[in-house]
C-alpha cells in the first residue's frame, strides 16, 4: 500500500489555504455549546480537508471536529482544521493544521501544519518524525529538576483534578511554559522541552502529535498514563522522563 503521507500533507495545504484566506481578511465568530469558539473557517477548511482526503483516499473514513464522523472506523482520518482557534481569532499566528491517521485503532501516520509559517511537521509508524523534510528528535534530558514544561492554559489546569500535581510538577522541574495546544507537543518532539501536558482534549486534538512526538524518540499518553488518544487529558515527554514527571504529579499533599 503507498505511504498515506502525500495525501495527508496535501489536505493539510487545501485547508491550510482556506483558513488562511480568513484569518487574512476577517471571519464571524460563534460559540460552541462548551463554550470555545468556532468560525466559519474552520468548517470550510474542514471541508476542503475531507474532500481532498475521499477523493485520494476513497476507502479511509473521516473523524472530523467540525463535520463529525464518516465512512469506515478500522483505517479513518482524525482532522482538526484550525488548532488553536483562539489563537487564529486574535491573529496570533500559531495554528495549524492537524490531521492523523487511525488504523485498527492506533495512530499510525500525522501532519501538522502552520498555514500562517508554512511550517511542515511529517510522522509515520516506523519511519521517524520530520520538520520541513529534516529529522526530528526529543531532548536525551533525563533529570526532572532540569526539565522545561510546556502546560495549557492556567485557569484549564485549575478548574481540573490535576491542578495540584501540576504545582507539585512545576516545584519539580526547572521552568514551566505555558503556550498550550499543539505547539507544545511540537516543542517535546523537537527537543526544546521535555514534557507537555493539556486537559479537556479531544481525540482530533491529540491524533497526529501522538505519532510525531512518538516518532521523534517521546511517549505521549494521558494524564493517567493510558496510551490512547479518546481520554480527556494528554501528556508528552521526551520517554525518559514520563514516569518521573507523573509520579510527581502524584505525589503532592
Amino acid at each position: 500500500m503507498d505511504s498515506p503521507l502525500p495525501a495527508m500533507v496535501e489536505a493539510a495545504r487545501a485547508g491550510g489555504a482556506v483558513a488562511l484566506e480568513h484569518y487574512r481578511r476577517g471571519f464571524s465568530i460563534a460559540l460552541k455549546p462548551d463554550q470555545s469558539p468556532v468560525t466559519e473557517a474552520d468548517r470550510e477548511a474542514e471541508r476542503a480537508i475531507v474532500s481532498v482526503l475521499r477523493e485520494r483516499c476513497p476507502d479511509h473514513g473521516a473523524l472530523g471536529e467540525e463535520l463529525g464522523e464518516s465512512g469506515p472506523r478500522d483505517r479513518r482520518f482524525i482532522v482538526d482544521p484550525i488548532d488553536g482557534t483562539r489563537n487564529f481569532i486574535r491573529r496570533i499566528p500559531t495554528w495549524a493544521v492537524l490531521i492523523g491517521l487511525e488504523e485498527g485503532g492506533e495512530v499510525t501516520a500525522g501532519v501538522v501544519y502552520q498555514p500562517a509559517t508554512g511550517v511542515l511537521h511529517t510522522a509515520e509508524r516506523g519511519h521517524g518524525a520530520w520538520r520541513d523534510g529534516e529529522p526530528i528528535r526529543v531532548s536525551p534530558e533525563d533529570r526532572l529538576e532540569r526539565a522545561l514544561v510546556v502546560h495549557s492554559s492556567v485557569n484549564f489546569l485549575r478548574r481540573s483534578r490535576y491542578w495540584d500535581g501540576f504545582l507539585h510538577l512545576a516545584d519539580r522541574t526547572q521552568v514551566q511554559r505555558g503556550f498550550g495546544d499543539f505547539s507544545a507537543y511540537l516543542w517535546v518532539a523537537e527537543g526544546r522541552g521535555e514534557i507537555a501536558l493539556s486537559t479537556t482534549v479531544k481525540a482530533w486534538d491529540v491524533a497526529a502529535l501522538k505519532i510525531l512526538v512518538e516518532e521523534a524518540g517521546g511517549r505521549l499518553t494521558d494524564l493517567e498514563g493510558r496510551p490512547g488518544i479518546y481520554g480527556s487529558t494528554v501528556f508528552a515527554s521526551n520517554g525518559l522522563l514520563h514516569e518521573a514527571a507523573l509520579a510527581a504529579m502524584r505525589d503532592h499533599p
